[in-house]
């Protein structure tokens, strides 16, 4: 298992990112699948529309502030899975079976179909198509102050699918979290483009498997 042995100073935290050429093929990948993915998707997207509309009748879409590369707030975009105006309450997670969430929500949620939007995140700027997961603004804040070498994983920008995402389950506490840190620190680490063809085929099986939440 990958762990973290270290404290990291500074300076090692603010080399924990990509450079150049990495960042330049990335950036290449991002925009292929992306538009890719919009074109082959686009039936989808109505398909969703129809289903939200009968399932639980409201916006489409749903907008919620992450963190993003330097701590940069976004708008992270998302199909909306949990009835309308609903909020986060007792939990900062959601929790199995979570009442919230509208049947077609958990089945978008089990197959990642909601989270087609964010790629119109990855070709504004805000995120990669790989990298760690984008978290709430509002957990964010409670992490920086409890896990240790946190704020490296926001070195990157944040990615719709990840080696944490693929590897590990939906975190609900904040012990998934820090085991999550240790894959996203490890992918930055070891980034290459058989890794990141990984990530894809992996992601691939997640979605078809629908392991998702």
């Amino acid at each position: 298992m990958l762990i973290i042995t270290k404290e990291y100073s500074q300076d090692d935290i603010q080399n924990f990112k990509f450079n150049t050429y990495q960042f330049i093929i990335k950036r290449l990948l991002d925009y292929i699948i992306s538009i890719i993915l919009l074109i082959v998707t686009l039936p989808l997207w109505f398909i969703v529309k129809y289903k939200i509309s009968k399932e639980s009748p409201g916006t489409l879409l749903f907008f919620q502030t992450r963190v993003g590369i330097n701590g940069k707030l976004f708008e992270c975009i998302k199909f909306r899975t949990m009835s309308q105006n609903q909020k986060y309450t007792k939990h900062l997670y959601t929790q199995d079976d979570d009442p919230r969430i509208f049947p077609f929500g958990k089945f978008m949620r089990a197959t990642r179909i909601d989270e087609l939007p964010q790629l119109i995140n990855v070709l504004k700027g805000d995120m990669h198509i790989i990298g760690p997961r984008a978290e709430w603004n509002v957990l964010v804040e409670r992490y920086r102050e409890e896990i240790k070498n946190y704020s490296i994983r926001n070195n990157i920008m944040p990615g719709i699918t990840g080696l944490a995402q693929v590897r590990y389950p939906y975190g609900e506490n904040l012990k998934d979290t820090k085991i999550k840190l240790v894959y996203d620190i490890f992918y930055i680490q070891n980034w290459s483009i058989k890794l990141e063809l990984r990530i894809i085929l992996e992601t691939i099986a997640v979605i078809f498997g629908a392991k998702g939440k």
